[in-house]
C-alpha cells in the first residue's frame, strides 16, 4: 500500500494518522524537490521516531525504532519505482505542507489506480492556509502561479489575469530562487505590464520563524528573506483586508 502524507508546514506538523501510518510501513521517502525545507530534515527524522516512540508505547506495538528516512528527489518520485515497492510492501512518501498541491502526487494516485493498488492520502496544512494570516480573503484568490527557478516571463500573464478579474494572485517560488533573484525578476515584470500595487511578502509561514511584509517592492527588495517564501499581488483591496495588511507594512 501507497501512504502520502502530508507533514503541515513545520517539523511538528505531522498528524497522529500520518504517525499511524508512517507505523505501518517498511520504506519512509521523503519528497525533497518542490520545496525549500524551513528545518533540517534530520530535525524530521528525530520527530517521527520521537512520536513512533509515543505510539508505540500506547498501541504496545512491536514495530522497532530508528526510523530512517530516504530522501526522493524528482527522479524517484516521477518513476514506477514507488508503485512497485508499494506493491510488495507499505511505502510512505512524506510531501511539504498538503500532499497534492503538487501534480507529481496526482499522478501516482492515478498510477496506482491503474494498476489496482491500494493507496491511503493524509491532508494537512499547507501555504494556502498559511498565506490567510496576511489578511487577505482566499476566496478573492485567483489563479496560482510561480517563478520559476530559470528565466520565463510567463507567471506574469497569470497575475494580469488575476487584476482583470480582481483576484488576489499568489506567487510561489521555485526551490533554488533566492530571495534576490525573485523579487528582481518580479519588480522588472510588474514595471514592464504597469502594475503599480504594494505587494505581500510570506517568509517560512507556519513556522516560528515566520514573517510577512507588505510595501511597494523598493520597500521590500534589501529584506532578508529566506526560503520558503511567496509573493502576493493583491487586487482591489476591501477596507478589512487594507487594514490587517497595515500591520504588516
Amino acid at each position: 500500500m501507497l501512504y502520502i502524507i502530508g507533514l503541515g508546514l513545520n517539523e511538528k506538523g505531522l498528524s497522529f494518522e500520518g504517525i499511524e501510518a508512517i507505523e505501518k510501513c517498511e520504506k519512509i521517502y521523503l519528497e525533497n524537490y518542490t520545496v525549500s525545507f524551513p528545518y533540517p530534515i534530520e530535525e524530521l527524522e528525530k520527530i517521527v521516531n520521537s512520536q513512533l516512540r509515543l505510539h508505540i508505547t500506547a498501541t504496545s506495538s512491536a514495530k522497532l525504532l530508528g526510523t530512517k528516512i530516504i530522501n526522493a528527489n524528482r527522479e524517484l518520485v516521477e518513476s514506477d519505482k514507488l508503485i512497485k515497492e508499494a506493491k510488495k510492501e507499505n511505502v510512505a512518501l512524506l510531501v511539504y505542507g498538503s500532499p497534492l498541491t503538487a501534480t507529481t502526487h496526482i499522478t501516482l494516485i492515478q498510477e496506482a489506480k491503474k494498476q489496482n493498488m491500494k493507496y491511503e492520502i493524509i491532508y494537512n496544512a499547507s501555504v494556502l492556509d498559511g498565506v490567510a494570516e496576511c489578511g487577505l480573503q482566499l476566496y478573492k484568490f485567483g489563479k496560482i502561479t510561480s517563478i520559476p527557478n530559470f528565466e520565463a516571463d510567463s507567471f506574469i500573464e497569470i497575475v494580469k489575469e488575476n487584476q482583470k478579474i480582481n483576484a488576489h494572485s499568489l506567487i510561489l517560488v521555485d526551490i533554488g530562487l533566492n530571495f534576490k533573484n525573485a523579487i528582481d525578476r518580479l519588480e522588472r515584470l510588474m514595471k514592464r505590464e504597469k502594475i503599480n500595487v504594494k505587494i505581500v511578502v510570506c517568509e517560512r509561514l507556519g513556522t516560528k520563524e515566520k514573517k510577512i511584509f507588505y510595501g511597494n517592492l523598493n520597500e521590500l527588495k534589501d529584506k532578508e528573506v529566506e526560503a520558503p517564501f511567496c509573493f502576493i499581488i493583491p487586487a482591489k483591496l476591501h477596507f478589512l483586508e487594507e487594514e490587517v495588511l497595515k500591520n504588516f507594512s
